[in-house]
């Protein structure tokens, strides 16, 4: 940008340079603006609509966000849900408000990073915008499911497995069509998951090509192909574990390469959370590359017992949520979701990994254990996705709340 920015429109034109804040200054500051503020101050002028872009390239680039949707535990329908947001480029959190129903007569359910979606025996509805604002209200499967694998691959709609006892395939797959509005029967999940096939049991990892589902705790790893209906492997994640120290793993896509996160060690004495690049070639797993170690101190952080770093108490790490966009990738301990974890990955997997931490404030400070169901997704939010949440037609509100 060129550092004799034009005055914004409007003004008189007699201001002199002194007084008129533009080029680096200007890109400087709104640097260490949040982004839900810069969707407004885009509309300022044309010069600080550049300032405000440039400064995002440039200076403190946009990540992507951090989705927390929690729900009221309740025995009847409907289940109250709130929202909100935390914005890793601004550090700040944001409590999302709008003026749609805050409540739903299913479980909120999230199987991967980008998709949000309900499940009852009539209706399938869903919602992958970056912000979860719009749903999508569909016929059901045919097969009644109670627990299955929901994910979005390009833009059809798998769900697989998790049929009720009374079904006669408890591995069936149907697709749905976004574009053309329609479900098609697809090849049944391999038999080696016949004992698994919920999504309690199996973490799922999608790109706009393939489905990736693997066994958390045997690492057993299929994959489905939408252009084909067909599923490929199965391999196993753990082939290269010859000492047998991983004991539960789960996978996501960083930057369109294919990731899993690893526990070593047991359930009640975690000795390291990995990550790997799952490197696979014709079907079959070539090579299973390290990639980071979480710091200690920030693991003890995730196990939830702040004792742990000053030298005393236990706790334990049973299991490890993720949820990922571009080279964001979020860890969450679910039965203690207090403190989370952020690792910045390096685009070729070669660059050491960044960790951080960030404290929950959606979760009650003196109560860890927040009272409701936690559902994370990610996204790349953008100024576009911002402004037409703000400037909607039945104005949703939008707001901060600092990390505390």
């Amino acid at each position: 940008m060129d550092k004799q920015a034009a005055a914004p429109e409007g003004d008189s034109g007699s201001n002199t340079n002194n007084s008129i804040v533009h080029g680096d200054i200007l890109e400087a500051i709104l640097s260490q603006v949040p982004l839900i503020d810069l969707a407004s101050a885009c509309y300022v002028s044309r010069s600080w609509n550049r300032a405000v872009f440039s400064s995002l390239r440039r200076v403190n680039k946009i990540k992507p966000w951090l989705l927390l949707h929690t729900q009221s535990q309740r025995t009847m329908a409907p289940y109250l849900t709130t929202a909100h947001a935390y914005d890793a480029r601004s550090h700040v959190w944001i409590e999302i408000k709008n003026n749609q129903p805050s409540s739903f007569d299913f479980l909120l359910r999230s199987s991967h990073s980008t998709l949000l979606y309900t499940l009852s025996p009539s209706k399938l509805s869903f919602s992958f915008d970056p912000l979860h604002l719009a749903w999508h209200h569909v016929d059901a499967p045919r097969v009644w499911r109670t627990d299955p694998v929901v994910a979005l691959v390009g833009d059809k709609i798998v769900v697989a497995g998790g049929a009720c006892d009374f079904e006669d395939d408890p591995l069936a797959v149907e697709m749905y069509s976004v574009d053309t509005r329609t479900w098609e029967i697809c090849q049944s999940m391999p038999a080696v998951l016949k004992d698994s096939a919920a999504s309690t049991w199996l973490s799922v990892a999608v790109n706009s090509r393939q489905l990736y589902v693997t066994e958390k705790y045997s690492g057993v790893t299929v994959s489905f192909d939408p252009s084909t209906k067909g599923w490929s492997g199965p391999f196993h994640l753990r082939q290269f574990d010859h000492e047998k120290k991983v004991f539960y793993s789960v996978i996501t896509f960083a930057n369109d390469r294919l990731i899993a996160v690893g526990l070593t060690g047991e359930a009640e004495d975690v000795k390291s959370l990995k990550i790997w690049q799952v490197n696979i070639k014709g079907g079959s797993l070539e090579e299973l590359k390290e990639i980071g170690e979480m710091p200690k101190a920030l693991l003890e952080k995730l196990k939830g017992n702040e004792e742990i770093c000053s030298g005393s108490g236990s706790a334990s790490l049973t299991s490890v949520s993720v949820t990922s966009m571009g080279d964001s990738v979020y860890l969450n301990n679910p039965s203690n979701s207090e403190n989370l974890v952020l690792c910045e990955i390096g685009e070729c997997g070669d660059d050491e990994c960044k960790w951080s931490e960030i404290k929950n404030v959606v979760v009650d400070g003196e109560d860890a254990k927040i009272k409701g169901r936690l559902i994370l997704t990610c996204s790349s939010v953008g100024i576009g996705d911002l402004q037409r949440a703000l400037l909607h037609e039945n104005p949703r509100s939008v707001y901060f709340k600092q990390i505390q």
